[in-house]
């Protein structure tokens, strides 16, 4: 006989009981334990620290009606707000026409996995990060613990599956992103009034939909931890995205058990992996930070990321929607790079599989930028400073929705180790009007600079570039022809001060 979980899962009695003395054992097994001394030991793989460039998709049911933005699920059951007009002028009341009647128009008709993956190639992404379940309890994935899922309704396909595959097979790395927690609460505003949340023949879908501040109960913690271990087994992604609600004091035991399976999972899969959180979900050390829409002030002594997406106000594909210019995105991904950390750049297809042009458009226009100018950017580690210029984003989450303009003056840096000695990069965000670019940080009396600036050159450009090496910049004169759509990268090699001389003789 069935039961009905209250966290939406339709799973025989005992099967969860089950299930979580295993989860417990791979993760009491080791080499990690879940406690957060255990976790600490935890350090980010090389692929990660080296990749600095991934791609985020944000594709759902909340794609169809594309209006608002991802949460649309949440605020069309939001009286007095535009998503909720909008719906109920657009598509009728909400007991006759709820969120869940928008399933059956996600057809995904167009949706071809390997174009996608082409694409993410193309735009020089190293690794994708497809949302596996928004907050509105669809999973986008093949799930025994819900019927609400992309395989058994809507497209009728496996995404995630059919997506990690290209993905593996274009030589890029998959990860998935839950925003499950958040659905403890996410559809309650369609309790306050005659909606088909009210109908219980709709709870697996809706519920719990209990109110924000109170605290999740055992049953929906269960059911969360569990699914997200179904994301881990049946799929091995190499990153996992946690939302923010994670961070909730109820979750913390919870985090532990998950990122114990996790990483032993991983060690015996013979792979390496990363965990992504917000805020403080986690103890610092024993996962990979992220920071949505934001900046760091200077430079983090660990790895770290910035999620960020190519539209200015919403994550998923909506009509009318405003995008960053070209010379933003850039100025994004260089400003996490030069801080130690990894741009994951969203996109949001449109809800029958095919991505925007113009969005495309952006994609490419980024991997023709790290044609040229990559060097810079993969592999690279942080430098002594992380930038100079004007221009630069307060510290924080959500700093990124007003335009930017970036002058000839902002540059950001990076640096490299190669055989040759330390390679040094001055990553200048818009081309200079007077086709010189003038880098303070390296000029003689700076003190950056501990040895002698060779072999300067233009990235892009043939040969070595004509320098002068003042006390206030290092002045590179660029060529006629730009080798790049957004400003101009310069490189040179650090010759360090030779040793003294050993002298042997007796004193």
């Amino acid at each position: 006989m069935d039961e009905q979980r209250p966290g939406g899962a339709h799973d025989p009695v005992g099967r969860d009981d089950a299930e979580l003395a295993r989860v417990r054992a791979v993760a009491a097994a080791g080499p990690y334990q879940p406690e957060w001394s255990s976790l600490q030991r935890y350090r980010a793989p090389l692929w990660y620290r080296d990749a600095k460039f991934g791609i985020f998709i944000h594709w759902g049911v909340y794609s169809v009606p594309a209006f608002g933005n991802e949460w649309y699920a949440r605020t069309m059951y939001q009286r007095g707000t535009p998503e909720f007009e909008h719906h109920r002028t657009t598509h009728g009341p909400h007991d006759e026409f709820g969120y869940k009647d928008f399933v059956p128009l996600f057809r995904a008709e167009r949706f071809d996995p390997v174009a996608w993956a082409q694409t993410f190639q193309r735009a020089g992404a190293q690794f994708v990060v497809p949302v596996a379940e928004h907050h509105d309890g669809f999973a986008m994935y093949d799930t025994a613990r819900s019927r609400w899922n992309a395989r058994a309704m809507g497209p009728q396909r496996d995404v995630l599956g059919e997506l990690g595959s290209a993905v593996r097979d274009a030589g890029m790395v998959l990860g998935a992103s839950s925003h499950r927690a958040e659905h403890w609460w996410f559809m309650n505003g369609g309790r306050a009034f005659d909606s088909d949340v009210r109908d219980p023949a709709n709870a697996d879908f809706y519920g719990p939909a209990m109110r924000e501040e109170t605290a999740p109960n055992e049953q929906f913690l269960e059911d969360w931890l569990l699914r997200t271990v179904e994301l881990i087994d049946r799929y091995r992604p190499q990153v996992l995205w946690f939302d923010w609600w994670i961070e909730r004091p109820a979750f913390e035991p919870w985090l532990r058990l998950l990122a114990a399976y996790y990483y032993n999972s991983a060690h015996a899969w013979g792979r390496e992996v990363v965990i992504n959180y917000k805020w403080s979900a986690f103890a610092e050390g024993s996962a990979v930070l992220d920071v949505e829409r934001g900046a760091l002030a200077g430079t983090h002594p660990e790895v770290w990321q910035n999620d960020t997406s190519v539209g200015r106000t919403s994550w998923s594909w909506v009509e009318g929607h405003r995008y960053k210019t070209m010379a933003e995105l850039v100025g994004d991904l260089v400003d996490v790079v030069a801080k130690n950390g990894v741009l994951l750049l969203n996109v949001g297809p449109k809800a029958d599989g095919t991505i925007d042009p113009a969005e495309v458009a952006l994609l490419e226009e980024i991997g023709d930028w790290l044609q040229v100018n990559g060097e810079a950017v993969y592999g690279s580690r942080p430098w002594t400073i992380p930038g100079e210029g004007p221009t630069s984003l307060p510290a924080g989450s959500f700093v990124d929705a007003a335009e930017r303009t970036y002058t000839g003056a902002d540059v950001r840096f990076t640096q490299r180790d190669e055989p040759g000695g330390t390679r040094l990069y001055a990553l200048v965000l818009a081309w200079p009007e007077d086709g010189v670019a003038r880098v303070r940080a390296w000029g003689r009396g700076s003190g950056l600079v501990a040895g002698e600036l060779e072999d300067v050159r233009v990235l892009g450009a043939d040969g070595p570039a004509v320098v002068r090496r003042t006390a206030e910049a290092l002045e590179v004169d660029l060529p006629d022809r730009r080798p790049s759509s957004v400003g101009v990268v310069l490189r040179a090699t650090l010759r360090e001060p030779e040793p003294p001389r050993r002298d042997d003789t007796l004193h």
